[in-house]
């Protein structure tokens, strides 16, 4: 996964209150055993008709989203069920974060172990961003170092935990993380089993 300081992409806004998991990914998408063809699934039933069509007054459907990374929505986003299918899907269709103002727990510690960012803003600052992005197909800068979101002349600071921002930058989920440590993680067990060398005898006495 890439990381990134300095995001600046189109942004789409989804402005309603509590859009959950399975409205991001429906549950047809859940039957495969890995990850393939969520990006077709993201948002699908609002994304295209019944015959397959495309619907073109979705937001992530009008002219000039194709390059959409940046989701901004309305309150509890990401509630309902605990499917981490909807983050998968997320960062399949290039969706790299989400401003809102209160996300679901679990989708939260889903978008957390897998790289996908969230910037929880209060309700007159997320006001703000929205409409400076509301005519179409606006950009939006997100600085993970200076931690402000820009658009135009409007700039709002946010908060992040520190571990989430370095996670972002470094391009590192979860295991990644793990990872990381790996050379104190292998030192640590070298000294514990020297400590505790039964532990290698298959029958200790």
């Amino acid at each position: 996964m890439a990381g990134f300081t300095r995001l600046t992409a189109t942004a789409a806004l989804l402005p309603g209150a509590n859009i959950d998991t399975d409205v991001i990914m429906p549950k047809q998408f859940l039957k495969g055993i890995d990850r393939a063809g969520l990006a077709r699934g993201l948002f699908h039933d609002l994304r295209f008709a019944a015959d397959g069509a495309r619907r073109a007054g979705f937001v992530l459907n009008r002219p000039g989203m194709a390059d959409c990374r940046i989701l901004l929505t309305g309150p509890n986003f990401g509630c309902g069920s605990s499917r981490e299918h909807a983050v998968w899907g997320m960062l399949q269709y290039g969706i790299r974060a989400v401003i809102g103002t209160s996300f679901g727990a679990i989708f939260a510690d889903n978008a957390a172990n897998n790289g996908l960012l969230l910037i929880s803003l209060a309700p007159d600052a997320l006001a703000n961003l929205m409409e400076a992005v509301a005519g179409g197909a606006a950009e939006l800068t997100i600085d993970l170092e200076s931690q402000q979101i820009v658009a135009d002349a409007l700039t709002v600071p946010f908060a992040i935990e520190k571990s989430q921002r370095r996670a972002i930058m470094l391009g590192l989920d979860r295991i990644g993380e793990t990872l990381m440590l790996f050379d104190r993680i292998r030192a640590f067990e070298a000294d514990y089993l020297a400590a505790a060398p039964w532990l290698l005898d298959d029958q200790p006495g």
